[in-house]
């Protein structure tokens, strides 16, 4: 994984450095030539709902142990929160607040050496009635403390500029330890790389990845390997050292996760995926961005797009993409360590055909009957287990979309918990989730079960499958019967009959003919003969006493289908004879 990371970084010509990163900035403090004040500005988009800002590419960082250094309090070089910047929020007239600011402004007297503008900077930011006015313009834009800042001074951000990069280097390695080189352990010998292979100064203390925060991560940032605690070091090693990666690997594995993180980073519940490939995709070629479809139409084109793609692969129209591979990881954060809850790799045309299997596992008829519903994002089909997206954990997360992409089988997990939801459903009588059915339904598909199909399948050889179907029936018939009596056969028995069926069908039936007596007609020869008798046919003399949470499913699944082919054959309206007839607009 370390070294398809480093080649991903110079794949995108990352450019990794310790001492540098890149930073989404907020608010730019804004200043003419000579560095008077003139506003406070919005960075990024601010149409956004969320705006994170504008992006720098190469700033300036200090690492957490180069902020802790020395006993003095520090802070971030040209970049720093509202609050530091310019002591505004109701904290900054605090103590350490104001160490910090004094720290920033002293910092930028420092580069002033490097890149002059910097020392008005600094003026500025020590004038009273400018910070004041600052904080004024920022209150105005209704700004958090916590937002980053940075400068602008004239047409042009300092942060952007080179001027300082010499400078900067210079300042890092006068932190270090004596007789350390800068952000390598001290106290230990060379080592050999778990990235590169190679005999390095380890580094010790690796630089954190960002944009885990919504998944368990910190604001500032987890570790990607981590050991604090001496129950997790060994043979004396201290922090990283554990896990020997040079300063430059380090930071080319950190650089490249970031990116991953922001460019691809698909939030799951818990967890967060990332994926990239070994040679360049575009894309609409992307099976993976088939599962994460957010607009209806997009979900509706999903299923499509990733057969065409498959075929596009084997018919050789899209040659390239072959002998091509993916790669993808699933991350969460806990207590400032990054954690990887999964790996996968492979070849990308068994990817495609891994996709497109999902999809064709999981369809299912409408509750309508009319047409099959659109494939479900695959939030959706995690969703379909649980009552609230919160409930879901990392762990179950990581392995359903490890079933998605790699086609393994549905786990029991997964059945048992959308089994509980749907009969939920039925007991409530709310429409069925069409994610859920089509999870209970590729379940059984990836079980083997060749039977099983998007619609009703009268042929199905498993006696749970009709004695669902005979539920929906009689549950049908009583409403017909006797229009809405609050807690109807399903409110009443559908739990009892999909455990137990032998005993509580028998009785549904023998009630049904008080039902039927009711109908009369048309109606009762049209019960009796189309549904009734052909589904009593397949069941026998196989009335299950007792089912299992899988052939419960099977139950729940000929019920769903029932209720969707009767739902089609009332647009064939019958008679008083019984014979049935186009239902027209007229």
């Amino acid at each position: 994984m370390l070294p398809l990371l480093i080649k991903y970084a110079e794949d995108h010509g990352l450019k990794p450095e310790a001492g540098f990163t890149s930073k989404e900035v907020r608010w730019a403090i804004v200043c003419d030539d000579r560095a008077k004040f003139l506003d406070v500005i919005e960075l990024g988009d601010s149409e956004q709902r969320r705006n994170r800002g504008q992006r720098f590419e190469k700033c300036p960082e200090l690492s957490f142990s180069d902020l802790k250094s020395g006993g003095e309090t520090k802070c971030h070089f040209l970049i720093e929160t509202a609050e530091v910047v310019a002591l505004y929020g109701d904290k900054a007239g605090e103590e350490k607040p104001r160490a910090k600011h004094a720290y920033f402004v002293d910092l930028l007297r420092q580069a002033a050496g490097a890149m002059p503008e910097l020392g008005m900077a600094a003026d500025c930011l020590d004038d009273s009635p400018s910070l004041a006015a600052i904080a004024q313009r920022l209150a105005a834009h209704k700004a958090n403390p916590t937002d980053k800042v940075t400068l602008r001074l004239g047409a042009c951000y300092p942060v952007e500029s080179k001027a300082w990069h010499d400078w900067w280097r210079a300042f890092r390695n006068q932190l270090s330890p004596p007789g350390a080189t800068k952000g390598t352990a001290a106290s230990t010998s060379d080592m050999r790389c778990l990235a590169t292979g190679h005999v390095v100064a380890p580094l010790a203390v690796s630089p954190k990845i960002s944009g885990l925060s919504d998944v368990g991560g910190l604001g500032m940032g987890d570790a990607l390997a981590s050991y604090k605690q001496d129950s997790f070091c060994s043979y004396g090693l201290e922090q990283a050292a554990n896990a020997a990666v040079s300063e430059e690997a380090a930071y080319a594995c950190r650089d490249a996760l970031n990116h991953l993180i922001r460019e691809t980073g698909q939030r799951l519940a818990g967890a967060k995926v990332v994926h990239w490939f070994k040679e360049k995709v575009d894309p609409e070629d992307d099976p993976l961005s088939f599962l994460q479809a957010s607009a209806e139409r997009e979900e509706r084109d999903a299923q499509q797009r990733a057969s065409k793609l498959l075929e596009s692969i084997r018919t050789g129209k899209k040659a390239n993409l072959a002998g091509n591979y993916y790669y993808a990881l699933t991350l969460s954060g806990a207590s400032g360590r990054v954690m990887v809850r999964d790996w996968m790799e492979g070849q990308f045309e068994e990817l495609a055909a891994n996709i497109a299997a999902w999809f064709d596992d999981l369809a299912i008829v409408r509750r309508d009957g009319a047409a099959l519903a659109p494939p479900p994002k695959f939030l959706a089909v995690l969703g379909a287990t649980v009552r609230e997206l919160d409930d879901l954990s990392p762990p179950f997360t990581a392995k359903m979309w490890r079933v998605a992409v790699s086609c393994l089988p549905i786990p029991e997990q997964a059945l048992v918990q959308a089994l509980s939801r749907a009969k939920l459903d039925f007991l409530a009588d709310e429409s069925p989730n069409h994610a859920r059915m089509g999870l209970l339904k590729a379940y059984h598909i990836r079980k083997g079960d060749k039977h099983m199909k998007p619609y009703l399948n009268e042929d199905h050889p498993d006696p749970a499958y009709h004695c669902g179907r005979l539920m929906a029936v009689l549950a049908d018939l009583q409403y017909k019967a006797q229009g809405d009596v609050g807690a109807g056969v399903i409110q009443r028995y559908y739990a009892a009959a999909s455990s137990t069926p032998a005993l509580v069908l028998g009785r549904l039936v023998r009630l049904s003919q008080y039902h039927l007596g009711k109908l009369g007609g048309g109606f009762a020869h049209v019960y009796q003969v189309q549904y009734v008798a052909p589904i009593w046919s397949r069941i026998k003399d196989g009335l299950p006493s007792s089912l299992t949470p899988q052939r419960q499913s099977l139950f729940a699944l000929g019920y769903y289908h029932q209720m969707a082919q009767m739902a089609t054959d009332r647009a064939r309206k019958p008679d008083n004879t019984g014979n049935a007839k186009e239902i027209t607009n007229g």
